[in-house]
């Protein structure tokens, strides 16, 4: 007897997560009269260490290198968005010269990473 009711309570949990949610909410979305596509965005990581060394996506790249690198990397159909994470103890020139970089390669939007005090 209890070897059927583990059996049913067996079937009945795999029933309940395979077919259940399967179901889901049967919607017809509303219209709209101003359309707007949601942009893609293609996020890269520059990291810029104490002695100023860069990493492009956690491998190492010289700043000079770092524009023709994210030209090519960069695709038509997305945003690119790239993502600044310095040391605190890094050199202001070094974040400046890779914002250059960054200026160069036609980037449209840069953040630099920080944390809360």
């Amino acid at each position: 007897m209890i070897d059927v009711m583990m059996f049913l309570l067996v079937f009945f949990v795999l029933i309940s997560l395979n077919v259940l949610p399967a179901l889901g909410l049967r919607i017809k979305p509303p219209t709209s009269a101003n359309v707007e596509k949601v942009v893609e965005r293609q996020r890269l990581t520059v990291g810029i260490d104490r002695e100023g060394k860069t990493t492009l996506d956690g491998q190492p790249i010289d700043i000079s290198d770092i524009a023709e690198k994210i030209r090519s990397m960069s695709t038509g159909d997305k945003v690119l968005s790239v993502i600044i994470a310095g040391d605190e103890a890094a050199a202001l020139q070094h974040l400046i010269d890779v914002m250059d970089a960054l200026k160069l390669a036609g980037v449209a939007s840069t953040q630099i990473i920080t944390r809360p005090k």
